[in-house]
């Protein structure tokens, strides 16, 4: 049974050289005191997100809210093995209660200054078999930065289920979902609307709004990598 009574404080990424960096646009992130939980409280907290909240319409954020249960369980019902253990789902005060140990998996690569692979060997194996998991069970997920990952027992684990959509839902355009796209992300975006076909406004098919996704990490992760998670159908 989950403690309570223990400390929670609000989850950053410190990147080298700038002010803390919010781990998340759209809830609020939390960890306890021990590193070995980390709560995604879906709630506009002022304070965490220094007046920048992204996501204010209550509806919107709900959705949010029901889509990150409902997918993380799901993979939780099917592939325990690839995502955090569930310790609690508080449904009346949004919060998501996840076991984790230590930070999360870009964190560990910025804390030790050094690539992926030394944080991780086999990440690229890992991290590719989640994604195959997602569309074995008909899902496409965008949240793909390697913060939205955490490694317990040298395993990934998959977080960040808001931005998951299912193959027999409506499409959706960029311009539905921008207010949870960092603005950075979206000048990524912006980049290679054009050569793949896609307007902005309109609702595009799901595959080709990964293909975008990916394009638009480009700078974070290896383009071998990329084009092998392109391949994943």
């Amino acid at each position: 049974m989950i403690n309570y009574s223990m400390a929670l404080n609000y989850y950053f990424n410190q990147i080298p050289g700038q002010e803390p960096w919010r781990n998340n646009l759209i809830y609020t992130s939390l960890i306890s005191d021990d590193k070995k939980t980390f709560v995604q409280w879906y709630h506009n907290d002022s304070e965490y997100h220094a007046g920048k909240n992204q996501v204010v319409d209550p509806t919107k954020m709900e959705e949010k809210w029901l889509r990150e249960v409902n997918y993380i369980t799901q993979m939780r019902n099917v592939y325990p093995d690839l995502v955090p253990t569930i310790i609690n789902i508080d449904l009346s005060s949004r919060k998501l209660y996840l076991e984790i140990d230590g930070p999360d998996f870009w964190q560990q690569s910025l804390d030790g200054n050094c690539t992926f692979d030394e944080v991780l060997p086999d990440w690229q194996e890992q991290m590719l078999n989640i994604i195959k998991a997602h569309r074995s069970l008909g899902l496409w997920k965008y949240s793909m930065h390697p913060s939205s990952y955490f490694i317990v027992d040298g395993k990934l684990k998959s977080i960040n289920y808001f931005f998951t959509y299912r193959d027999n839902e409506n499409n959706i355009s960029i311009k539905d979902v921008e207010s949870h796209i960092y603005s950075t992300r979206q000048d990524e975006l912006k980049k290679h609307i054009t050569s793949l076909g896609i307007e902005w406004d309109k609702p595009q098919p799901f595959e080709l709004l990964n293909e975008l996704c990916w394009q638009s990490f480009s700078n974070m992760y290896p383009k071998d990598f990329i084009e092998k998670a392109k391949c994943i159908k």
